[in-house]
Order: C-alpha cells, then sequence, then structure tokens
C-alpha cells in the first residue's frame, strides 16, 4: 500500500502544480486583459466581478475553484510526503484530513469544469485543465483510499 500510496502522491502532486500553472495563467490574463471601466462611467447591467476574457460564463469560477484545489493539493501532497517517510498511524489523520479536502475542492472544481464543458467556447488550456481536475478527482480519492486502506489492515510498522 505504501508503494501504491507513493504513485498517487507524486502523480497527484504534479497534476496540481499543473493545474496551479495553467490556473495562474488564466487569472493573469483575466487580470491584464479583463474589463476595464473609467471612473465616470457605470458599470453595465450584467457586470460579472469574474469576468475572464476567454472562454465561457462558467471560466471565473471555474479557474478561482481550480486555484484553490491545487493550492490545498499541494499542500496534501506536502502533508502526504510527512506520512510516507513517517508511515505510522500518528501521522495518518492530519495526512487523510488535508487530502480529503484538497479532493472536495477538486470535485468542486470539477463541477465547473462540466459546466465550462457544456458551455463549449474555451481554450486549449481551459480544456486541460478541466482533463486534469477530473483525472485529479479520481486520482486523490484512490490516494484516500489507499492511505486508509493501510490503516483498515493495520499495515502500519
Amino acid at each position: 500500500m505504501k508503494s501504491v500510496a507513493t504513485l498517487l502522491l507524486g502523480l497527484n502532486f504534479c497534476m496540481y502544480v499543473i493545474v496551479l500553472g495553467i490556473g495562474a495563467w488564466a487569472m493573469n490574463r483575466a487580470i491584464d486583459h479583463g474589463f476595464i471601466i473609467g471612473p465616470e462611467l457605470k458599470l453595465p447591467a450584467h457586470f460579472s466581478p469574474i469576468f475572464f476574457p476567454m472562454g465561457n460564463a462558467s471560466t471565473g469560477f471555474f479557474v478561482t475553484f481550480s486555484l484553490l484545489a491545487g493550492v490545498v493539493g499541494v499542500v496534501s501532497a506536502i502533508s502526504g510526503i510527512n506520512h510516507i517517510w513517517s508511515w505510522t498511524s500518528q501521522s495518518l489523520p492530519s495526512a487523510a484530513s488535508i487530502a480529503t479536502l484538497a479532493w472536495t475542492l477538486t470535485l468542486l472544481a470539477m463541477g465547473f469544469a462540466w459546466k465550462e464543458i457544456e458551455l463549449q467556447i474555451r481554450n486549449a488550456r481551459l480544456k486541460t485543465m478541466e482533463a486534469f481536475l477530473i483525472i485529479l478527482s479520481v486520482t486523490q480519492l484512490l490516494y484516500i483510499i489507499a492511505i486508509h486502506g493501510a490503516a483498515a489492515y493495520n499495515i502500519y510498522t
């Protein structure tokens, strides 16, 4: 179980870093090329503070929650490394709790990814981030199952 957990942890870490990179690009692009209005003008009736010049109406929420899931996922991997190194039942609660939090945020971002897929207007980078989050929702769950499986069968030494 330790080798499976280690493999999934490494895979998840790499994928969360890639999600953070793409999400940071999207956020930077939205800040640089987003909606700009002068002080003498009024906001349009359908103005959204989460406006992204690429993608569709779901993109702002998708990128925001993807960045949150990415940051918590990287922290989960760091906590997971500590758990893999010690591999004791005392280090399991912290690794499992932050991994579960990362998984739930990943599921939330995945929900916005599905909405973005449904609305169809997006670029290749956003499609890549959608795919990574859908895959991460499965691999993060498998990692949680792997570290809990070791506890269930009392494999810790």
